[in-house]
């Protein structure tokens, strides 16, 4: 297995850039996942890795070897995409093990990487269906098999789970991440869904409008996110931004009808900031500052929904079978500590 290297890497369209000059590291037996909102340039990226969009500028190294202008044959990749894009006349073994015949390998050396893959998959009692006969989460893995039989020195998979119900993404994770505990491939793979990047990689690079935003692990740009984006864009449900104004010492807000003691990066007296706090490092209290909008109870936990005296949202996540009747007016409390602050243009950038 090999490690994948970006340096520079620029995409454009005619006169539209929309990959603007990304540095990156993907070290040998990593899983890195790729986020951000549609239209950020994730799935372009990992497409530019396959050799499936030619790369403008800049240049892309898997292991050793510059593939920049490589082929996407001879880049010794596997992708898997979000269409199974299986052949509806052939058996599952027929399927995963069609690219091999294809490149002219021998039967006995095909039926033993099948027999391999469909080991790791649990397909062996799948392997003589049509794909018509299989679930939406087993044709995926058929898919995946058909990568693994290839045995390519970086897998990549674009938003392999989009199609598949809420039941089966969660099984499906839960095969993506033992698979890659099993063979330890070098794995890239583009979700926007930040679930699937916080339970699976080992490195979450954060896209926004064809620029990286963020790179490190899943909790770090959880905890320590580099500005707004990054820390609402991590975690579900998003973070809280409130408005804030500097004075003095302290941070004053009227969104969560509160004072905040200000940091050592803060802004002179007078200029506005952005308060950020996660769901759950705020709680509910008795108090009439904050209208009650809606309670999500989902048993274990709640989440309420809260319009505060400036007319911001916010959301709190409470935990047991907490109800919040719609209407009600309550306070919020929370530790100042877990307070984060960002500035208030456009760039967010942390304030720290």
């Amino acid at each position: 297995m090999t490690g994948v290297t970006l340096r520079k890497v620029v995409k454009r369209y005619g006169d539209v850039q929309v990959i603007h000059g990304v540095d990156l590291d993907v070290a040998d037996g990593e899983f890195c996942v790729f986020v951000g909102p549609s239209g950020c340039g994730k799935s372009t990226l990992l497409r530019m890795v396959a050799g499936l969009e030619e790369t403008t500028g800049g240049a892309i190294k898997i292991g050793n070897r510059d593939v920049t202008r490589a082929d996407p044959s001879e880049r010794g990749v596997a992708m898997v995409f979000q269409t199974y894009a299986l052949y509806p006349h052939m058996t599952v073994a027929e399927n995963m093990g069609f690219g091999l015949k294809m490149t002219g390998h021998p039967k006995p050396e095909i039926e033993k990487k099948v027999a391999e893959a469909s080991r790791i998959l649990k397909l062996d009692e799948y392997l003589t269906r049509k794909p018509k006969a299989l679930s939406g989460g087993q044709r995926q893995r058929v898919a995946i098999g058909r990568a693994i039989v290839r045995g390519p020195e970086v897998f990549l998979f674009d938003e392999p789970l989009s199609n598949l119900d809420a039941e089966l993404r969660v099984e499906m994770r839960v095969e993506i991440a033992r698979l890659h505990r099993e063979i330890g491939a070098t794995m890239i793979y583009v979700t926007h869904d930040q679930v699937e990047a916080m339970t699976l990689a080992d490195k979450i690079v954060v896209l926004r409008k064809g620029v990286v935003e963020q790179v490190g692990k899943p909790l770090e740009l959880y905890h320590n996110p580099d500005n707004k984006f990054v820390a609402g864009f991590i975690g579900s449900p998003a973070m809280n931004f409130m408005a804030g104004t500097v004075d003095g010492a302290n941070v004053m807000s009227k969104g969560l009808a509160a004072t905040v003691a200000a940091n050592a990066a803060m802004p002179a007296t007078g200029a506005n900031v952005v308060i950020g706090l996660r769901p759950q490092q705020l709680r509910v209290i008795e108090g009439a500052t904050h209208k009650v909008e809606i309670t999500e109870a989902l048993g274990g936990v709640s989440f309420i929904h809260l319009t505060a005296p400036s007319g911001e949202k916010l959301i709190v996540e409470a935990r047991g079978d907490v109800i919040a009747e719609p209407g009600k007016m309550v306070g919020v409390a929370f530790d100042a500590s877990d307070a984060l602050f960002f500035a208030a243009d456009t760039a967010g950038v942390r304030l720290r």
